[in-house]
């Protein structure tokens, strides 16, 4: 049980670390819900979406893992690597911070019907056709979980619950942390914070190696 929740804890923070770099998906979130429009669509879509790729991603690289053992070893090297270098950048952007600007934009002339199509259909282009986040979910989160062995999925739930808070918190509180989000001293903590927990984690891969 300890073990389950161990893994669990260690996939939301990894996931978590993952999620909140400011990038064009977490600015669309927060633009969307500051003007409140189909926020529930465009959190589901982000949140289910998540979900799909990490899955992928435990399974995928996981039952690699399990089929071929040698594997393990080059996933370990290459994963511990990205996520060191992950954590140079953040560590990077903590020098330099910036801040997560958000503009309410013109009344859309073809109503709310039309508004919240827009929205999804940019949300899905947004998460599907972005690499990094082929990179982040699949390959990387996907290989942090093949090092658990059979806790690999309970590891996989706690980065799907990770993204899950962090976008309902994003879209249904933008006007709460919107103000908080456009300071640049914010995300300077939370770099440093990912800039830690990546350096960790891929310390320790290669170190399991």
């Amino acid at each position: 049980m300890n073990n389950a929740l161990t893994a669990t804890a260690a996939g939301f923070g990894t996931g978590l670390s993952l999620i909140v770099a400011i990038g064009a998906q977490n600015a669309f979130v927060l633009r969307q819900g500051v003007r409140r429009d189909a926020v529930l669509a465009v959190v589901g879509i982000c949140a289910l979406s998540d979900a799909a790729l990490i899955a992928l991603g435990v399974g995928g690289v996981g039952s690699v893992v399990v089929a071929w053992p040698s594997v393990l070893t080059a996933v370990g090297l290459i994963g511990g690597l990205f996520l060191i270098g992950y954590g140079c950048l953040a560590a990077r952007r903590v020098l330099k911070p910036s801040a997560l600007t958000v503009t309410a934009g013109p009344a859309d002339p073809v109503g709310a019907a039309g508004s919240r199509r827009r929205a999804v259909l940019t949300c899905l282009a947004m998460t599907w056709l972005n690499p990094h986040v082929y990179l982040d979910t699949v390959f990387l989160l996907g290989s942090i979980a093949a090092d658990r062995g059979a806790l690999r999925w309970t590891f996989g739930l706690g980065a799907v619950i990770a993204s899950l808070v962090w976008f309902a918190a994003l879209g249904f509180g933008a006007r709460l942390l919107s103000p908080l989000l456009a300071r640049p001293s914010a995300w300077r903590v939370l770099d440093a914070l990912i800039a830690a927990t990546m350096i960790v984690l891929g310390v320790t891969l290669i170190a399991g190696v």
